[in-house]
Parts: C-alpha cells; sequence; structure tokens
C-alpha cells in the first residue's frame, strides 16, 4: 500500500495536538498546518485564494480538517467569526477537492452537540439549540458536498490535553480536585465522549480503510457529566468533596440554549469497521492513566 500524504489542518488545538501525538508515536509521516508562530504551514484558511494556494502545493492525499470555533457563547455573540470558523473554511477547500484527479479524502470533525434527544441519538435526529450547532451543522453540508470521498465525525472527546492554550474536561476536573476548589457538575448533561487517544486511533483507522460519510463516532454508550465526573475523580483515588451535583436547568447561569443530552448512537461505525467501541466507564480508566503520575 502507498504511503499516504497526511495533512492535519489546526494541528496545535486540543485535539490537534493529541492526534500529532499519536502519528508521531506509531511512526505516521504528516504535515502539520496552525496558525501559530512558527509554523511552516500557516495559510489563513479563511482566506479563499490562501487555502487553495497551499493544499495545491502539498496536494495532499488526506486532509484531516479540525479547524473550528468551539465556544459556545462566543459564538452565539459573534454569528461571523462562527461562520468563518466553521462554514467558510470548508467551503475554501471545496476547489481543491472537486478538481483534484486523485479524489483526496476529506475527514471532518463535527461535533455532538448537533443532538438532544432524551436517548442516544441517530445520524437524523438533528435538533439544533443554538448557533454554535448550526454553524457546525451548515459545515457539514458544506463538507458533503466537497466529493464522495468524505468522512464526517460527529463527535465529543476528553483526556489529557498536550495543547499549551486549552485545557480538557478532565484537566479542569483534575485540577479542582487537587485544589479542593469548588465546583458544580451537572447531573441533567448527557453525553457519550471517547478518549483523544482513542479517537485518534479510530481516525487512523479511517484513513487506512476509507471514507464513512456523515457518521456517529462516540462511546458505546454515554452518563451524565456528573457521573463522569465523579468515575474520573474516584479512578484517581482523590477527594470528590469538592464537587456538588446540580441540574443545569436550576441555576440562572446559562443564558444561551444548549443540549441537554448529546448521547450519540454509534453502532454504524461499529458495523462498518467491524469493531466495538469502548464503553465511557473503560475511557474513564483510560484517560485516569494519563493523569496517575501528576497525582
Amino acid at each position: 500500500m502507498a504511503v499516504k500524504k497526511i495533512l492535519i489542518l489546526g494541528s496545535s488545538g486540543l485535539l490537534g495536538s493529541s492526534l500529532s501525538n499519536f502519528f508521531i508515536s506509531n511512526k505516521i509521516d504528516f504535515l502539520r498546518h496552525s496558525r501559530e508562530k512558527g509554523s511552516i504551514l500557516s495559510a489563513d484558511l479563511t482566506n479563499s485564494q490562501a487555502a487553495l494556494s497551499m493544499l495545491r502545493e502539498i496536494n495532499p492525499d488526506v486532509v484531516i480538517n479540525l479547524t473550528g470555533l468551539t465556544d459556545v457563547d462566543y459564538c452565539q455573540r459573534n454569528l461571523q467569526d462562527a461562520y468563518l470558523s466553521n462554514v467558510k473554511i470548508i467551503e475554501n477547500l471545496k476547489p481543491f477537492f472537486i478538481s483534484n484527479n486523485q479524489n483526496p479524502h476529506l475527514i471532518h470533525i463535527s461535533t455532538d452537540h448537533v443532538y438532544d434527544q432524551p436517548y442516544p441519538s441517530q445520524i437524523d435526529e438533528i435538533n439544533i439549540k443554538n448557533f454554535y450547532a448550526f454553524s457546525k451543522y451548515a459545515g457539514e453540508l458544506a463538507a458533503l458536498s466537497v466529493s464522495g470521498n468524505v468522512s464526517i465525525l460527529r463527535t465529543n472527546f476528553c483526556g489529557f490535553s498536550l495543547c499549551s492554550k486549552r485545557k480538557s474536561f478532565t484537566d479542569w476536573l483534575y485540577q479542582a480536585a487537587k485544589n479542593q476548589t469548588d465546583i458544580n457538575v451537572f447531573d441533567d448533561v448527557k453525553f457519550s465522549p471517547l478518549s483523544m487517544h482513542s479517537l485518534s486511533y479510530y481516525i487512523n483507522q479511517i484513513i487506512e480503510n476509507g471514507p464513512t460519510g456523515l457518521i456517529n463516532l462516540g462511546s458505546r454508550d454515554g452518563m451524565s457529566k456528573a457521573d463522569f465526573a465523579y468515575a474520573f475523580i474516584d479512578k484517581l483515588g482523590l477527594d470528590s468533596s469538592f464537587m456538588t451535583r446540580v441540574n443545569s436547568i436550576d441555576l440562572d447561569l446559562v443564558q444561551i440554549p444548549r443540549p441537554m443530552d448529546m448521547r450519540m448512537d454509534s453502532t454504524s461505525f461499529e458495523k462498518i469497521f467491524n469493531c466495538k467501541l469502548p464503553t465511557l466507564k473503560e475511557e474513564i480508566e483510560s484517560i485516569a492513566e494519563d493523569y496517575y503520575e501528576q497525582t
């Protein structure tokens, strides 16, 4: 099998840092794009000419798009920025894929934020609550129009952050536990994330085995963020008295509508790749190992 030229867009972000580390650890060659100072590839992807020029010069076989604006509150207040980051970048990539006879593979990371059913949602059960979710959904539509060689992953992820500028959910929990900082954890918000290591592994499986189209990719089950927090802190053997279970709807803190149940039905992914995705409990145990030497 010929070696594929892989390009990661947004390689310095939370997931990008972990995916880059996964590729390096597994001796997988790749190119990194980042807006970080000093990056060799740093094109402004919101500029159509700059984005297209970079892609045509590199001519990658696989483009993994990890760019995006994920701050829900910021997206709601800054619609133009959300559009530029979550939709326009994909639109700027399209000409490269449409005109390329080699049929390069686009892997685009989307979100579970488009779901809000009282059970794990399937791919067509959209329930959009805010502009962040809307912009990500619009980005999916742009990606679907690129070519048939596309994988769009609705996902959520957590784990030890390798990104100096971004902390993860578990980083936040760990620091609160170490400092015994009082925090609230939501009993009524549910999700089904993967660890960033697992997600990186499955992204590589997609690179090796071919496109998935639009698909859910999360843990086999899910739980509330409160249950996740207590299970994670318990696994680390730390005191959990700093946490208080609350319902988000009882707090007058969240002014922008957010989904309450983002759990995903990922059985289609399991069938395509003939695999068994990890449970969220298994992922918590795996993630905790990265924090043991810090404890």
